[in-house]
């Protein structure tokens, strides 16, 4: 972003940011062969108001204390404050989890990269993280211009994940930001890294949420509790279609030509 957006006042939302896999392509999970990039966008007062001392009572009553960082890894794998838990307060954890998640006040946009057609396809310069942060980016903006803050300056959360990866996206964020996008135009939005052990509500929401979604597009047949919450929360077009909206996935579940990078609009 240049030195002129520091005059655009703030946006009333705010965006969190996660994935769930690995986004290299040197060698591809048969089991998880999926890269997703899920973005939760807030608006702000509900955040403040709402969620955060929502997720904060939850702790408290469970843990005794807000300073655990919930990630959905140790959820899962039963290990870190979880690892001790016994299967009935873990399942009642859970189901209050899953009722914060629902009552909270958010907009889900997700995207879903096939690491296994896009290793075939340019296995070389391909990068399933800048590839979903722009299907991500450009969708957060028309989710936005509807709610008129396409003028106003957006921040996007993220976790840090090394000086080199942080450098690297820094630089991705600044050149879809500056138009290197389907829309042509600059985005008013702005990158905030966040410490790995920032104890951020909004994180944890986007953490618990990428992989399901994910896991969604992997095995749609498979029961999926999470996803059956997040269903919900996806941005929806005009006729309530959540493919090209809230849900993208490249290359697109029809199995028709992925196209270039940025695509069309979702309702192109």
């Amino acid at each position: 972003m240049n030195s002129s957006a520091q005059a655009i006042p703030f946006s009333s939302h705010i965006v969190f940011v996660d994935e769930s896999g690995d986004h290299g392509l040197a060698a591809v999970n048969r089991d998880f062969p999926l890269f997703a990039l899920a973005f939760c966008v807030f608006p702000k007062a509900a955040y403040v108001d709402e969620m955060t001392p929502a997720l904060r009572r939850l702790k408290v009553a469970t843990f005794g204390h807000d300073l655990v960082v919930l990630h959905e890894h140790d959820l899962r794998k039963k290990e870190g404050a979880f690892a001790m838990m016994s299967r009935e307060p873990r399942e009642a954890f859970l189901d209050a989890l899953s009722r914060v998640i629902e009552s909270a006040q958010f907009t889900l946009i997700a995207v879903v990269i096939d690491k296994r057609a896009l290793r075939m396809e340019d296995p070389a310069t391909a990068n399933p993280y800048h590839l979903a942060l722009q299907f991500g980016l450009e969708r957060v903006f028309r989710l936005l211009a509807e709610q008129g803050q396409a003028e106003r300056l957006t921040h996007f959360v993220v976790e840090a994940r090394g000086k080199r990866e942080d450098t690297e996206l820094e630089l991705e964020f600044r050149r879809i930001c500056e138009g290197g996008n389907s829309l042509g135009q600059p985005l008013p939005f702005r990158l905030v890294l966040a410490d790995k052990r920032t104890n951020s509500e909004g994180l944890q929401i986007a953490d618990m949420v990428a992989r399901p979604v994910a896991l969604s597009v992997l095995r749609p047949g498979q029961p999926n509790r999470a996803m059956a919450v997040l269903e919900g929360k996806l941005w929806r077009g005009p006729d309530g279609q959540t493919e090209g909206y809230g849900l993208k996935c490249f290359p697109e579940k029809n199995g028709g030509p992925p196209g270039s990078p940025s695509g069309p609009p979702p309702n192109g």
